[in-house]
């Protein structure tokens, strides 16, 4: 079983920065992919960034440039850097991890308001 704790989330002006940590925890996992999730109120989940095994990187169309994802496997933590944020990045932000025995464990999510 894997706990995934989330930190960083808060209120912050359009165009400032904030950076989301996730640190996974638990006994007997290894840990393929990291990713961070959002979730805005009445829209789908959206992915938003996955750092892989090999620590490549994919990020959705609409974070490109501004957002960073990055991990520290001896940490088992993952990191997401945001720059210049905007209103529509306000959601809630979920860390997924995905390990090599094939299950997918999540976090509670941490709340990002960008005001205008």
């Amino acid at each position: 079983q894997v706990q995934l704790a989330e930190s960083g989330g808060g209120l912050v002006q359009a165009g400032g920065s904030l950076r989301l940590s996730c640190a996974a925890s638990g006994s007997g996992f290894s840990i393929n992919t990291m990713s961070w999730f959002r979730q805005a109120p009445g829209n789908q989940r959206e992915l938003v960034a996955t750092v892989f095994s090999d620590k490549s990187t994919n990020y959705a169309d609409s974070v490109k440039g501004r957002f960073t994802i990055s991990r520290d496997n001896a940490k088992n933590t993952v990191y997401l850097q945001m720059n210049s944020l905007k209103p529509e990045d306000t959601a809630v932000y979920l860390c997924s991890v995905y390990t090599w025995s094939l299950r997918r464990y999540w976090g509670q999510g941490t709340q990002v308001t960008v005001s205008s």
